[in-house]
């Protein structure tokens, strides 16, 4: 029995046997202590974490609800990705001002760029709030527990709204245990600096979750507040905002096994998946999204490359789409390269053979089974309704009428209500059409459409795309679906700005419908909500039920062992170390990489391999000032066995003194499953190295005004201000 305790524990149970496996709490760091301390922490629990006095936590920021960034001044200044400023920085560039291309580096304050519906969050403290949940959950039907558990949420989120600080409730170990999370949020958040992106965003797409990297991912920004020092919307009147703590800047560098600790706010990880959702996975899930994203990245990229004002209008929304359609391709392949699906399948069968005398674990898995052969019927259509329907941006945008019909029905029409939708749509719409490629998205409905019929099983169609595939005239699918789409931009009021505006100004309920893009949208809404979301909604009644109770019997399991949660957004602390790794047989990967090797990488006639002239200008002359490691190079980019996935995207990279060192920005091709699945022997995350970013700042932005602001040190932790 100790021996199938230990093969669950090491496929299913993420305890702090592992030093690099974790994505951690940090109210409860105590637990994980004395280890990190072996691997090199010089600070105290809590200067990592502390409620009541300035920590490790208050220099954290979560940037706009989807990456990472940390305090680096004392005047609230933000470091982050260049990819996660990216869509920041693309909407300040125009052809006659492209900071995109060229860089932009602030000189003063005056010269930072607001950003309109960008915010940050610091987090103020994280309570257990498991027994007023829990006590408001006993007894309610599984089908209404979602609901019930959004009220209580709603309810404890509010009181803390009136004291006029943000909160999240959220779940942790599969419902087992419910956390609050208690923010400071400000919404005056300027653009301060960017290298230009072909050093933002070297190796682009090809680069992309790969070692070894070259990239200099980072942008900063920062923080603005009223004269009270708290949150206010933008003014110009706001000045910046001064931090409990911001994070000193080492100028010591990393070597092979040197502590790392990193903070951020991990998007997602499903560590506990079954078989069965792994299987689903490889099978048909993850190819389906990779073939659809890829009908979009194609049919954009034909149109950015007419024209640099195209590119520029659609650069944000490509590097969105693309990052994970890579994302899906690696992970496809690593978890068959791993032979995860098979380890999963083992484990459940020694968790079965534990089980099957207990009462309350002995279903658990033949549960799971149950939902899983109903849900595969379903799930393919699901993934083409959110990703191909929704997908397709004309649909997507029609969505945004559904309000407006219903307040245009009936026979007593609220004028107000219709006046208030409008407003809604056409705050939408301003950023909508700003992007919007007519040629590339009629290209993206004819393939989409074609791709649905063609693949999900034809009982689960609507009786629109039915009559569709039977009146369009074509030689085949292809050619009728070509039609279909060419047909529709040239016929929906929905196909360009002015024509929306047209419609807007005066909305009538019969043009609405009749309109080709609403009804398309409207003919999948309403046969998905009619036939497949029962199916959706059932399987997750039991995928949360049966979760519950999985992890709570692998927690009984391994009784004693220090569990964390999966990410789900929530502030995360990791640890680990500087650590190279062999990909395969015969090579050998360096934990750090130099300039050394952007300059080998160059390709002019490449546009994800060209680097600046003042680059290679710098690079000839070796003037790297103060930034060059010991041997008179200059590091770009490291690597360690640190727990990250997304959201962790500009997260900082610690030493054990508190010293910002880099800058996470990816992770290794050889661990795309770990979203899944930790591999312990692959498992690295990518960062930029501190010096990098600094030398860019300061020799190639020429910004030494933001070197100064820093609180630079050496290695014997002595000040250091401007450069040699």
């Amino acid at each position: 029995m100790k021996k199938i305790f230990t093969i669950i524990s090491a496929l299913f149970v993420t305890g702090a046997t592992i030093a690099d496996e974790g994505m951690w709490l940090p109210a409860l760091l105590k637990n994980n202590y004395a280890e990190m301390q072996k691997l090199g922490l010089k600070l105290t629990p809590e200067q990592l974490y502390d409620v009541n006095h300035s920590s490790l936590k208050d220099a954290i920021v979560w940037f706009n609800g989807g990456c990472t960034s940390e305090i680096i001044s004392e005047q609230g200044l933000l470091l982050t990705n260049h990819h996660c400023g990216y869509e920041a920085i693309a909407n300040h560039s125009t052809t006659g001002d492209n900071i995109l291309d060229n860089g932009f580096w602030a000189k003063s304050f005056a010269e930072e760029k607001p950003n309109e519906g960008m915010w940050v969050s610091l987090l103020v403290r994280m309570d257990d709030v498991s027994d007023r949940v829990n006590k408001a959950l006993a007894g309610v039907d599984p089908k209404m527990a979602d609901a019930k558990k959004s009220e209580i949420f709603k309810e404890i989120e509010g009181e803390i709204k009136k004291t006029g600080y943000d909160a999240q409730v959220k779940s942790m170990f599969k419902d087992n245990a419910f956390y609050l999370f208690v923010f400071e949020k400000f919404t005056d958040v300027r653009l301060v600096a960017a290298p230009p992106q072909s050093i933002g965003k070297f190796g682009g797409d090809t680069d992309n979750w790969m070692w070894p990297r070259h990239t200099a991912d980072f942008s900063m920004f920062r923080i603005y507040a009223n004269k009270d020092n708290k949150p206010a919307p933008y003014s110009k009147e706001n000045i910046p905002y001064k931090p409990k703590k911001s994070l000193p800047v080492s100028l010591k560098g990393l070597n092979e096994g040197d502590y790392t600790m990193i903070f951020g706010y991990p998007g997602r990880t499903n560590r506990y998946e079954t078989s069965y959702g792994i299987q689903l996975a490889i099978e048909k899930i993850n190819p389906t999204i990779v073939a659809l994203r890829d009908v979009r990245l194609s049919a954009w990229k034909e149109e950015m490359d007419k024209s640099d004002s195209v590119r520029l209008l659609m650069s944000s929304q490509y590097a969105k789409i693309s990052n994970y359609w890579k994302y899906y391709i690696g992970q496809t392949e690593q978890l068959k390269h791993l032979k995860v699906l098979q380890e999963k399948q083992e484990a459940e069968k020694k968790f079965a053979d534990w089980s099957k005398n207990k009462a309350e674990y002995a279903s658990i898995l033949s549960n799971f089974e149950k939902a899983y052969k109903d849900y595969n019927n379903y799930a393919l259509h699901a993934t083409y309704f959110r990703e191909g329907v929704l997908g397709s941006a004309i649909i997507s945008f029609a969505s945004n009428f559904t309000t407006l019909e219903k307040a245009l029905s009936g026979d007593s029409k609220n004028a107000e209500e219709i006046t208030k939708t409008v407003e809604n749509i056409k705050k939408a719409e301003a950023n909508f059409y700003k992007s919007f490629n007519p040629k590339a998205e009629e290209k993206i409905l004819a393939r989409f459409t074609q791709m649905f019929y063609e693949n999900v099983a034809q009982r689960q169609h609507p009786q629109y795309l039915t009559d569709l595939a039977k009146k369009s005239k074509g030689e085949n699918n292809t050619s009728k679906f070509n039609a279909f789409a060419a047909k529709t931009f040239e016929k929906s009021f929905l196909s360009s700005k002015e024509k929306t505006d047209k419609f807007l100004a005066n909305p009538d309920l019969k043009k609405l419908q009749s309109d080709p893009a609403y009804a398309y949208f409207k003919a999948f809404y309403d046969n998905y909500m009619t036939n497949v979301k029962s199916h959706i909604d059932d399987f997750n009644i039991i995928n949360n039920e049966e979760g519950k109770k999985y992890v709570k019997a692998l927690m009984e399991i391994n009784a004693g062992k220090n569990f964390y949660p999966d990410a789900n957004s929530t502030m995360r602390m990791t640890y680990g170390t500087v650590k190279s790794y062999q990909p395969k047989d015969g090579v050998d990967y360096n934990y750090f990489t130099t300039l050394n090797g952007v300059m080998e990488k160059e390709n002019p006639n490449e546009f994800e391999f060209r680097v600046p002239a003042k680059l290679k200008e710098l690079y000839k002359a070796k003037d790297y000032g103060q930034y060059a490691n010991a041997k008179g190079e200059l590091d770009v980019a490291f690597i360690s066995n640190n727990d990250i996935t997304g959201g962790n995207s500009g997260s900082p990279v610690i030493n054990g003194n508190g010293e910002l060192v880099g800058l996470a920005f990816d992770g290794n091709w050889e661990a795309m499953s770990g979203d899944i699945y930790f591999d312990q022997k692959y498992k690295r995350t990518i960062s930029v190295d501190i010096r990098y970013v600094l030398f860019l700042i300061d020799k190639f932005g020429g910004a030494k005004n933001l070197i100064d602001e820093m609180n630079i040190v050496r290695g014997d932790s002595s000040p250091v201000k401007g450069t040699k």
